[in-house]
């Protein structure tokens, strides 16, 4: 990844255009409509990513809503993400979207998991195993407590 002029890399360039257009998508959108949008493009990133980067999108969208069903999904940056009240609580970061050796699943602060003066909040993922999905689930879980 080189950096541009700005001092941002072509990807990171490329993520905050993204965002700005998830932002004009659902301009002037409210209610059902913009929820069934945002439902639609995050549906949309997953099925873009491929190999690990897409296991682990697919499982921890079932998780969110198995265990978190009033989070709503959406794209963040591109990233399949899951907020409340319009502020995402947890997302994932694949690892193809900015040519990384892992993905990460990343909580924002709305997430409850604070512990003590100092706590995780994103999670390197390469496979996805059954104890991954238990510590996913957990975090989750936790996360909207």
């Amino acid at each position: 990844m080189s950096a541009t002029k700005s001092g941002f890399t072509e990807e990171e360039r490329a993520a905050m255009k993204q965002r700005a257009e998830e932002l004009r998508s659902t301009k002037g959108l409210k209610g059902a409509a913009k929820l069934a949008r945002e439902v639609e493009d995050c549906a949309k990133a997953i099925d873009k990513l491929t190999g690990v980067d897409q296991e682990v999108a697919v499982r921890l969208n079932a998780i969110v809503s198995e265990v978190a069903p009033d989070l709503n999904p959406k794209t963040f940056y591109g990233f399949p993400a899951y907020a409340r009240d319009g502020k995402v609580v947890v997302f994932y970061q694949p690892a193809s979207k900015f040519k990384t050796r892992y993905g990460t699943v990343s909580f924002d602060d709305p997430a409850n998991l604070d512990d003590g003066p100092m706590w995780p909040v994103s999670f390197a993922v390469v496979e996805v195993t059954d104890a991954v999905e238990k510590k996913l689930r957990e975090l989750v879980k936790k996360a909207v407590a």
